[in-house]
C-alpha cells in the first residue's frame, strides 16, 4: 500500500474481537516481523477447511487444512506478489490491529472496501 491512505476501522476489532467475516480485508502484524504491518483478506474462519494454496505455486492445489479456533487464514489480492497464509499458515486473531474501510488517496483510487466474498456453507 505504498503512497495510500487508508481509514481504518480499530474501534471494532476491540469490542468485538474475532467476529469477522470472510473477504473482509484487515489490517494485522506480520507473524514473520512483528515490526510490519500487513494488509490482506481473510479467507477463512476458525474450523473452516481451506484450500493451502488454490494456485498450486506453493501446495498442491488438492492440499486442504482446517483453520484452528483463535485463527484465520489470510490472502493477498495479488496473489502471485503475496506472502500470505500459503507462506506461514493460519495467523492469530490477535495479530489483526483493524479493519480496512477505504482508500482515500490517491484520491483517483477513492475507493469504500465492500465484501465482495460468496462461499458455500
Amino acid at each position: 500500500m505504498s503512497g495510500e491512505i487508508v481509514i481504518e476501522d480499530c474501534l471494532s476489532v476491540r469490542l468485538n474481537p474475532g467476529k469477522f467475516e470472510r473477504g473482509e480485508l484487515i489490517v494485522a502484524k506480520s507473524p514473520l516481523d512483528p515490526h510490519r504491518i500487513i494488509c490482506k483478506r481473510i479467507i477463512g474462519l476458525p474450523g473452516d477447511i481451506v484450500c493451502v494454496d488454490p494456485t498450486g505455486e506453493y501446495a498442491p492445489s488438492t492440499e486442504h487444512v482446517v483453520v484452528p479456533k483463535g485463527h484465520i487464514w489470510i490472502s493477498g489480492d495479488n496473489a502471485a506478489a503475496s506472502r500470505d497464509s500459503r507462506t506461514y499458515g493460519p495467523i492469530p486473531i490477535g495479530l489483526v490491529q483493524a479493519r480496512l474501510f477505504a482508500r482515500v488517496w490517491p484520491l483517483k483510487d477513492f475507493t469504500i472496501f465492500k465484501n465482495p466474498t460468496t462461499f458455500l456453507e
